[in-house]
């Protein structure tokens, strides 16, 4: 099979995917980001995803997935908007090198790199153990910074059930580790 021969297929996909998710698709992202033409760049950019998924096969399946993979596009766009605001970029050259300190970096030896590592690992496994929103909403809060009015609005839910699914996490992990994380 010839890379060619693939094309017809992910053109008839795309154009099925366009009939059947357009309207919705950008009715929803159009409800979350507030903008036309965000929802417009949000729904091509699902569509892509979907053709190049390799779990994606045809657009029979597509219903929960292609909303899965929406909902999944627009949490990566507000990670990334969140780590734009809170780390801005600037160039190397207005950094000053006079004020590069050396002693900010902690002393790292092994054995504190492998036991941070084995901690870390207990953590993400104690988190799988919850439910997928449940660990999306407290990732987003507690790790990425996003405060719980706008991960309200992601979700399209209230401010309190973002605090029970917070609260939730906290809970599991609590008694996973014995104190608050």
């Amino acid at each position: 099979m010839h890379a060619s021969d693939s094309l017809p297929d992910r053109s008839a996909i795309k154009e099925e995917l366009d009939a059947r998710f357009r309207t919705s698709l950008l009715a929803y992202f159009q409800r979350r980001t507030g903008s036309s033409q965000e929802a417009e760049d949000l729904t091509q950019e699902t569509f892509a995803r979907l053709i190049g998924s390799s779990s994606f096969e045809n657009a029979q399946e597509a219903p929960a997935f292609v909303f899965r993979v929406a909902s999944n596009l627009l949490r990566d766009r507000a990670r990334a908007a969140i780590r734009l605001r809170r780390h801005p970029t600037l160039p190397l050259d207005t950094l000053a090198t006079e004020n590069f300190e050396p002693r900010l970096v902690e002393d790292i030896d092994p054995e504190r790199v492998l036991i941070a590592r084995e901690t870390l690992s207990q953590v993400l496994a104690s988190l799988e153990e919850l439910g997928e929103r449940t660990r999306n909403i407290f990732v987003l809060y507690r790790l990425e910074g996003m405060r719980q009015k706008d991960i309200a609005a992601l979700y399209g839910i209230s401010f309190s059930t973002v605090e029970k699914h917070v609260m939730a996490a906290v809970i599991h992990l609590t008694r996973r580790f014995g104190s608050a994380p």
